[in-house]
C-alpha cells in the first residue's frame, strides 16, 4: 500500500541521540560545553543567556550530520559545534522533520520545535570568510520547553507526538 505525503511526514522510524550540549553564558561569550544541564518550562536551559520567560527560542538544536558538511562547504574537516553557537547536538533524527512537534530527550525533558534557527554575521566571525553561505539550510532549529527536567549528552531523542 502507498502512504501519502501526510502518512509518510508523520511517520519516523529512528530515535535520535544527544550528542553535545553548549550554553552561551551571555551574547556574546564563548559557547561553554558541558556533560548535562537542568532545563526549565518556559525558561530553557540554565545558564544560558537566553534562558529568560517567554519566547520560541528557549533552546536551539542543530543536527551532528551538518557538522562535516559545514566543514567540507568551507573547505575544512567538521566544524566545532561550539562555533555554531547553538545549545544542543542531535544525531541520528531529522531536526526538520519534528517541526511543530513535541519530543522527548532523556526520561523527562519535553520539547517542540518552533522553528528554524537561521545564521547570524557571527557565522563569518566563528568560521571564517564563507561561514554564514555554509550555514545557509544547516542553521538548526529552534524550540520551546514543554517539560523540564535534566538532560544529558548520550541521551535518546524520540518523537512524542504527530502533525495534525
Amino acid at each position: 500500500m502507498v502512504k501519502s505525503i501526510k502518512e509518510l511526514e508523520a511517520t519516523l522510524t529512528r530515535t535520535g541521540r544527544l550528542e553535545w550540549i553548549g550554553l552561551r553564558p551571555a551574547p556574546r561569550a564563548a559557547v561553554v560545553p558541558t556533560e548535562s544541564v537542568a532545563v526549565k518550562v518556559g525558561t530553557g536551559l540554565e545558564g544560558d543567556h537566553y534562558h529568560k520567560n517567554g519566547g520560541n527560542r528557549q533552546v536551539t538544536l542543530v543536527q551532528a550530520e551538518y557538522l562535516p558538511v559545514v566543514g567540507q562547504l568551507l573547505g575544512q574537516g567538521a566544524v566545532d559545534p561550539a562555533d555554531l553557537r547553538r545549545n544542543l547536538v542531535v544525531s541520528g533524527i531529522n531536526l526538520y522533520a519534528l517541526a511543530g512537534r513535541q519530543f522527548r530527550i532523556g526520561g523527562e525533558v519535553v520539547l517542540e520545535i518552533t522553528g528554524e534557527c537561521h545564521p547570524c554575521t557571527r557565522m563569518e566571525e566563528n568560521l571564517g570568510e564563507g561561514g554564514y553561505q555554509a550555514m545557509r539550510s544547516h542553521g538548526g532549529m529552534t524550540a520551546k520547553v514543554v517539560q523540564g527536567g535534566t538532560i544529558r549528552m548520550g541521551d535518546p531523542v524520540e518523537l512524542l507526538s504527530t502533525k495534525a
